[in-house]
């Protein structure tokens, strides 16, 4: 009996040997043997893991993967589908897995090569949906899972699964966010897909409440200031660059001209967020320090990565966060993810308890 599983998440393209060694690092962490071999620009990675699916979930889990947009389990693979029928095939591959899905999707990786089967999805995968629904294994129940298709091409593809709540809300792992008219810069779709991927659904009614204080260090033009401000929390946005009009204009602004390293608030405020261009110890000193002494309550902030070794200058973020923290005597919680609206950087969450 074969007990090894395969575990296929997606990524960035460039971004396959960080993702790769994540995951055999968390699998290694268990004393679990597994297996990568990242392809250059690919945007996925296909891990093979020695242990059950059932106990692979437990410890290689898509909240703590920092650089996978998005993480599924592989049920079959199959090739060399025939032009003028891939419905046969897919559906007697389909036949054989068990239980119900509440959602399908057609998934590629994120690549222009892949981009070219939009128009065959358009086509094929309403015949797809309407006979999983003829044989009522596509119902509309949120706590079931979701079946992936994740095709190479249009003739070869994985079939996946994932379990609600486990995985990415979004197709592909990619946030699909409009940029707000008055918003003064595409950074704020940033901080909205952090408010989502790094905050709890707990945290983000208690947290993002109209008439808390917000700190925003290096904030002009103030596409972050923006995303506090229009939910009506009051915002110190301190750079001494200017701020953009449609920001000043909410009213719940104060700019302050000063250095966002030196410059610190009189009195506690619930957030600080950070996304200023600058060596990532740096910026992790400065947040650990803020949440330590009890400036803030929670962070979000960027981490600007060297083309190598990624992965490296996280871990040696993280190190500092905790010899900081750990001295505190304060509780806290850190989280790291590669967003969608990142490039070469990472995007963290740390909180602390009063």
């Amino acid at each position: 009996m074969d007990f090894s599983c395969r575990a296929l998440a997606y990524c960035r393209p460039g971004f396959e040997k960080d993702l790769a060694a994540e995951m055999i690092q968390r699998c290694g962490k268990r004393g679990v043997a597994a297996s990568a071999t990242p392809q250059l620009n690919a945007g996925y990675v296909l891990c093979e893991i020695d242990a059950p699916q059932e106990e692979a979930r437990l410890f290689l889990r898509f909240r703590d993967l920092i650089f996978a947009r998005q993480l599924v389990w592989v049920q079959a693979w199959l090739e060399d589908l025939p032009e003028k029928d891939r419905l046969t095939p897919i559906m007697g591959a389909l036949d054989l897995l068990h239980g119900r899905f509440a959602r399908l999707w057609a998934e590629t990786a994120d690549t222009n090569e892949a981009k070219t089967l939009s128009s065959f999805f358009k086509r094929f995968m309403p015949h797809l949906e309407r006979a999983l629904v003829e044989r009522k294994r596509l119902i509309e129940r949120a706590e079931l899972p979701t079946l992936h298709l994740f095709f190479l091409d249009s003739s070869r593809l994985w079939i996946a699964t994932s379990e609600a709540n486990e995985a990415s809300q979004w197709p592909m792992g990619i946030a699909r966010m409009r940029m707000p008219r008055e918003a003064p810069s595409r950074s704020t779709l940033k901080l909205a897909e952090a408010f989502d991927a790094l905050l709890t659904e707990d945290e983000r009614k208690t947290t993002l409440r109209a008439g808390l204080k917000a700190v925003d260090l290096g904030a002009a033009p103030g596409g972050w200031t923006w995303q506090f401000a229009h939910r009506g929390i009051l915002v110190t946005a301190v750079d001494n660059g200017p701020m953009a009009d449609t920001v000043k204009a909410t009213g719940l602004v104060e700019h302050v001209r000063a250095d966002g390293f030196v410059w610190k608030p009189k009195r506690p405020v619930e957030w600080m967020v950070c996304d200023m261009v600058e060596q990532p110890s740096r910026v992790a000193q400065l947040v650990a320090d803020w949440v330590a002494a009890g400036r803030c309550r929670r962070c979000i902030f960027n981490l600007k990565l060297p083309m190598k070794k990624r992965h490296e200058e996280i871990e040696r973020a993280r190190a500092l966060i905790h010899k900081r923290l750990s001295v505190s005597g304060r509780e806290w919680t850190l989280r790291f993810k590669h967003l969608y609206h990142d490039r070469e950087e990472v995007t963290g969450y740390l909180t602390a308890s009063k």
